[in-house]
Parts: structure tokens; C-alpha cells; sequence
């Protein structure tokens, strides 16, 4: 049965060709051969892809989009919906092992020789990538082939494409629970396993984060599996892009119940295993070898992935799990957890700060387990860590939130949290029976005081971070400091919110001629600028620079992105005057601000577009206000979950200079009562966190009331 023809919006037109949407009705007037609707109403109408695509062939605009984008509407056009995204990802590593030159000569073919190749090239793959032997491409599939190659052009790491790819297949299976574990949690979990290692397990590898912070340490033989077939597929082609000289097995199938490495033992096991999953196997597997600490009850699925990662090790090879925190402390896993830490498995828990993975607004934890060695010492503690003051002391030194006025909380300081965890974890594996416990942040707690009613593991039980171990004087001086610079801040704020010079503009609001930042940038008035994604083998330094991110232009923090993640030659350096917008909507926080000294010299991060005016004809206050006002972000940005700015479509008036700095001041005036705000609530809560600890805690105590007047003494005898 033939396919109905894709239709395409003037506003996915808009995208296809790199343009606004009032440039496409500006064509539709203008032009007489512009396609006609071949559908939808006289409100929306929808036109022919084809026809549109050969349209802007003829005036060269077929290739102007963003190719990433391009490749996301092609898709969702397509005929087999989200069927063919699972078919595409080997496609995309075939695609980036070739060669520029290659590339360029794949998209000049014929529309038949270039459906033929895509076969082949996928074929080659059958033995390496899960699913590839039963991809076969057609005719229809032309126009995503094409977008495909487009996007790997742009970006030759293939990364780009792969997350496009992931991300409309998750949309379409409707899978849950798929989370990619960050980049800096990654290299946090590979790092705490002693020594280096040869080969390495994931038995839920997802899109392979683990996997490939293991391949970063060295690790030459990665095995992985997955139950969802897409993350499966591309773990392994993200594993074969950046670790092409590596030993890599994926195999798609739920490990608990078709484990697909039965027998293999490796070194080590990293793992981020689904969460709160009560059909995991509880019943069939009731009888099986791995649990040789106890049967994980029905509401324990984490135990199970525990028990399951100490199986696949050598004696004395280390598990590495990120977990969330019921599992240190739920009644009916108590059983399990005693025999992990009676037998000397459970070697650390580590608590991570809300924010480190999702779901963001909990606390996870990472557990470090190890495999006993009947020939290697009794192991009589565990090491417990919390990392909670880490993030504290983040938010202070960058000036954010902790626990903003909008509810946010301040971009964690990976470098201090991964340094935390490591330095505990190192001198604790180095040698437990010295092992000094660091008040407040670690302590090595000895087996038989765990083995209790409840064998509550969770670290803040056992680290006890208060203000007991400081002492009182040094925690008053410290309360006095914070209480001085609350005052002060209140001060400020106040200051700032006496700011009252407007006016109505009269009985209707004011309008004005707008033009588009892409229509200022080909104008000379601004310079738009982006950070390109980091690509495998690319020449230069690692950068050092702090990164600026989407978070802390929400938070108003200063730059404190990891620049690990970013190419050495692609992120442009701000400068002060620059307005940077965030790249994705959404979430509290202010969109949009202008480079102050402290930005400048800071990396530009991937989430972040930055606009640099021309002095002479835009004022950057003024224009940092009109591109982050919340109906110019709505209106330009796309996606359904997630909403992504589109820089260019941004509107900003047509005003004369003066009028322009007469706005930009009032701009600079608000941005200064919503700092001042965030600090003011920052100091407040500090204070109070403080107080309330040292006074509970013993440290302070309440002054004594003032001495009495004579009456009253009168009164009282």
C-alpha cells in the first residue's frame, strides 16, 4: 500500500531552511511558485515535502537548517515513524568512519545507489552492533538517509546524530526510566575502582556513559547489555566511535532475566541500574545461584542488580552501582544488606547531593562492593561518605543558590565532590585500620556496629554531618559571619528594590518594528556564536577555562562547568559586553544576561548562545531584555518535552541607540534586584542552617535575657 506524502508546517519550513516563519510567508506572497498547500486548513496549511524541498534546492536554501534539527523534523515525517530510528543508528557509525572525502561522495550518489550503499555499509555491521542484521533500507527512506549523512557532516564525531536518534526512538517506544548518567558522574564511578582494569561489565549500559568512562581509564574488553533494543544500539556505536581499538560486546535482553554473559567474569562492574522496578523476576528467579546473599524481596530490585554485579566478578574485583538512597535503609532489604556487610562485600557508600543524576530532586547514592577473596584479609569496616557540605560549598563560592528564591539549587562543583569521594575512598582502600575519619564528611565505622535491627546504611546516619565537632567559638564567629552578610544583603536588596523609574506608556502598549538576530547578524549588528561538540581525535589542548552554563546563567552564578567536555578549538571565549542566552527553555532563572568581568575569559557551554553587539548600534542591556523576555523565548523556540531556543527566530525592536540604553539601564536594574534577591535568600537559609545546628548541636547557647528593672525584681520576690 503506497505511502501518503509527508506534509510539513510553515514553521518545521522554517527550520528546514534556517529562516523565520515570517520569511516563509513572505515567500508564499512573494513568490508564485512557491508550493501550494496540499493539505490541513486555511489557518494551517500543510504543503508537500518533496515539493518544498526541491523549491528551496532551486535558491539554495535546502541546506541552511541546523542539520541536528533538520534530521529530527525528517524523522518525524517519515513514513515508518519510529521505526526507522533503531535502523539509522549503525547507519551513523558507518557514516562517521568514513572519511570527509567519503562523506562528500556519499551525498552526490543517485538516490538508488545511495539506498544500496546504506544496505551494505549496515551489513558490515551485522557482528558489532545488536539488531543490524535485520535493517534493510527503501526508496522512501531517501530523505532521512540524506538528513543523516547532513548531520553527520556537521558533526563527524556522529554524536549529534546519535542523540537525535535515541531521543525520537525513546519518544515513540515509550520507554521509561532511561536516563543517561552525566559525563563527570561517569568518570566518578569508573575512578573508584582501585588500579587500572582490563575488563569491565555494564549489564544495564544504557547509552554506554559507564562503559566509555572505563574506556577512558584504558579498559580494553567492554561488555553491555540493555533490555531497551535502541539503547543498546547505541551504546555499542558509541562505544566502537570513541573506543575503536577496544574489545566490545553488546547484547540486548534483561540481564536479571536472560543474562546474556552467563559465566564471564571480569574485573570490574559499573552499573546505573532502573530503579523501583517491581516486575524484575522476583518469582521465577526465586531459586537462582546469584543470590548467595539472601533473595532480593519482591520491592528490592536494586539488591538484585547488587548480587547480580557480584557474580559476574574475579575474586577481589570491585562493583561500582549507583543506587537510590531506600536501598540503604528500607526494612525489607535488611536481610541482604546485613549479609553484604557481614560477608565484607560492601566496601563504601558514598551519598551524592540532589543534582548529581537523575531524578534530580533526590539524593542517589554510589556503593562500592568487592567480591571477598578467601585468600585476602577479613574485612572489618565500612567506609561512609557524604558529599552533601561538597554541594553546599559550591553554591557559596560561586555566588549561587544553594536553595535559591525560585527553588533551584546551585550547579555542583564536580571537581571539589569528585576529589571528596576519591581522597576518602583511596586512603581508606589503602589501608582501613589507619583510616582517620574526617568529622563532618567520612568515617570508617567498624562491621559489628552496623549489624543492628535496621542495618540502616545511609552515610548521614553514620557521618552525622553537624556543627557538633566544630568548635563553639570558631561555630559563633561563624554564625556572626553570616549574620553580618545577611544584613548586608538585605540592605542591597532593599536598595535595589527602590527602584521605581517608569511609567505607564499610556492607554495601549506601546508597538514597534522588530527584526530577527538573524536578520541583525547578516546586518553586522550582533555576531552569533556557538559552541561546536567536542569530536573524537581533534587536535589542541585540552581547554582549562571554567565553562559558562545554562545554569548559571539561571541561578546567577559565575562559570562552573567542567570544560572536559568541550573541543579545544570550538567554544569561543566571552568577552565582557556579551549577552548569553540559555539554549533551552524552561525551569526558573532568568534566560538571558550580559558578560560581566568575572565571565570574561570563561569558555562558552553547549547549552548557551551568545550574541555579541556591535556598541555603536546595540546597546547589550537592551538587548539581553528583549531576547529573554518570556514571550520572545516562547515564540522561538521548538520541541515538545524539551524546548529548544532557536537564537536567530529572537525578535528585538528597531529603536534608536539612545532609546535603546534608556531600556538597557532598566534591564541592568532588574537583573540587579533578582541577584540580590537569590543572595539575600541564600544568606537567610545559611544563617538559619546554622543557628538551628549549633544550638541544637550544643555549640551556641541562647544569650541571657537582660538584666531587670528594679519593679520587676519588686514584682517577682
Amino acid at each position: 500500500m503506497p505511502q501518503p506524502p509527508a506534509q510539513v508546517t510553515a514553521a518545521e519550513i522554517s527550520r528546514i531552511a534556517g529562516v523565520t516563519r515570517a520569511t516563509v510567508s513572505n515567500w508564499r506572497r512573494r513568490h508564485d511558485d512557491f508550493p501550494a498547500p496540499s493539505g490541513g486548513t486555511d489557518s494551517s496549511p500543510l504543503y508537500d515535502l518533496v515539493d518544498v524541498r526541491k523549491w528551496l534546492g532551486t535558491r539554495g536554501h535546502a541546506s541552511t537548517a541546523d542539520p541536528a534539527e533538520e534530521l529530527r523534523t525528517t524523522l518525524r515525517l517519515h513514513p515508518r515513524g519510529g521505526g526507522i530510528t533503531g535502523a539509522l543508528l549503525p547507519l551513523a557509525l558507518a557514516t562517521a568512519r568514513r572519511t570527509p572525502e567519503e562523506r562528500t561522495a556519499l551525498a552526490g550518489l543517485s538516490d538508488a545507489e545511495l539506498v544500496a550503499r546504506a544496505d551494505r555499509a549496515v551489513a558490515d555491521l551485522a557482528e558489532l552492533v545488536p539488531g543490524a542484521e535485520a535493517v534493510h533500507f527503501a526508496a522512501p527512506d531517501v530523505d532521512v538517509l540524506r538528513a543523516l549523512l547532513r548531520c553527520v557532516q556537521d558533526d563527524a564525531s556522529g554524536e549529534a546524530a546519535l542523540a537525535v536518534l535515541a531521543e525520537r526512538e525513546l519518544e515513540d517506544s515509550s520507554a521509561s526510566g532511561t536516563y543517561r548518567t552525566p559525563v563527570q558522574l561517569a568518570d566518578l564511578v569508573a575512578r573508584l575502582v582501585p588500579g587500572p582494569y582490563a575488563q569491565v561489565m555494564d549489564p544495564a549500559c544504557g547509552s554506554g556513559s559507564l562503559l566509555s568512562a572505563a574506556a577512558r581509564r584504558g579498559t580494553t574488553v567492554l561488555y553491555g547489555q540493555d533490555s531497551v533494543p535502541v539503547q543498546a544500539q547505541r551504546s555499542a556505536v558509541s562505544l566502537l566511535l570513541a573506543a575503536p581499538g577496544a574489545d566490545i560486546t553488546v547484547r540486548t535482553g534483561d540481564s536479571l532475566r536472560a543474562d546474556a554473559f552467563g559465566g564471564v567474569t571480569v574485573d570490574a562492574v559499573l552499573c546505573n541500574p532502573p530503579y523501583g522496578d517491581r516486575d524484575w523476576g522476583h518469582d521465577e528467579l526465586a531459586y537462582d545461584a546469584r543470590w548467595a546473599y539472601g533473595v532480593p524481596p519482591r520491592a528490592e530490585s536494586e539488591l538484585a542488580w547488587v548480587q547480580h554485579a557480584l557474580a559476574h566478578l574475579v575474586p577481589g574485583g570491585h562493583a561500582v552501582l549507583l543506587l537510590p538512597p531506600a536501598t540503604s535503609s528500607r526494612a525489607s532489604g535488611r536481610r541482604v544488606r546485613m549479609e553484604l556487610v557481614r560477608s565484607g562485600a560492601l566496601r563504601a557508600v558514598v551519598a551524592l547531593p540532589p543534582g548529581a543524576a537523575a531524578p534530580f530532586h533526590v539524593g542517589l547514592q554510589i556503593w562500592v562492593l568487592r567480591r571477598p577473596d578467601p585468600a585476602g584479609p577479613a574485612r572489618t569496616s565500612v567506609l561512609f561518605v557524604d558529599t552533601s557540605e561538597t554541594a553546599a560549598d559550591a553554591g557559596t563560592r560561586t555566588g549561587g543558590t544553594a536553595s535559591g528564591a525560585r527553588g533551584g539549587r546551585a550547579p555542583l562543583n564536580w571537581t571539589a565532590l569528585t576529589e571528596t569521594a576519591l581522597t576518602q575512598w583511596s586512603a581508606f582502600a589503602k589501608d582501613p585500620d589507619t583510616y582517620a575519619d574526617e568529622p563532618g564528611t567520612a568515617r570508617a565505622v567498624p562491621v559489628v556496629d552496623l549489624l543492628d535491627d535496621v542495618v540502616d546504611l545511609s552515610p548521614a546516619r553514620h557521618v552525622r554531618a553537624s556543627r557538633t565537632d566544630v568548635a563553639p567559638v570558631e561555630l559563633a564567629r561563624e554564625a556572626d559571619e553570616v549574620r553580618r552578610r545577611l544584613v548586608a544583603g538585605a540592605k542591597s536588596l532593599g536598595k535595589a528594590a527602590g527602584y521605581d523609574d517608569w511609567s505607564a506608556a499610556g492607554p495601549a502598549p506601546r508597538v514597534w518594528r522588530t527584526a530577527t538576530a538573524s536578520d541583525l547578524s547578516r546586518g553586522g549588528a550582533l555576531t552569533l556564536l556557538r559552541t561546536a561538540p567536542d569530536s573524537k581525535g581533534c587536535a589542541g589542548a585540552a581547554p582549562v577555562a571554567a565553562v559558562l552554563t545554562g545554569l548559571d546563567i539561571a541561578r546567577g552564578t559565575a562559570p562552573s562547568g567542567d570544560p572536559s567536555g568541550l573541543r579545544a578549538d570550538g567554544a569561543p571565549v566571552i568577552a565582557a559586553g556579551d549577552v548569553l542566552v540559555r539554549a533551552v527553555a524552561g525551569g526558573n532563572g532568568a534566560m538571558a544576561r550580559v558578560a560581566n568581568d568575572a565571565d570574561a575569559g570563561a569558555l562558552l557551554g553547549q547549552q548557551v548562545h551568545l550574541f555579541r553587539p556591535d556598541p555603536a548600534r546595540l546597546d547589550p542591556w537592551f538587548l539581553a531584555g528583549f531576547l529573554g523576555a518570556e514571550e520572545n523565548i516562547a515564540s522561538a523556540s521548538t520541541g515538545s518535552t524539551v524546548l529548544h531556543v532557536s537564537p536567530g527566530r529572537l525578535r528585538v525592536p528597531l529603536l534608536p541607540l539612545e532609546e535603546q540604553r534608556r531600556y538597557g539601564e532598566a534591564f541592568r536594574r532588574v537583573h540587579t534586584l533578582r541577584t540580590e534577591a537569590a543572595r539575600a535568600t541564600e544568606l537567610a537559609e545559611e544563617t538559619a542552617r546554622l543557628l538551628v545546628g549549633g544550638l541544637t548541636g550544643g555549640g551556641l547557647v541562647p544569650s541571657a535575657p537582660a538584666a531587670a528593672g528594679s519593679g520587676a525584681s519588686a514584682e517577682s520576690a
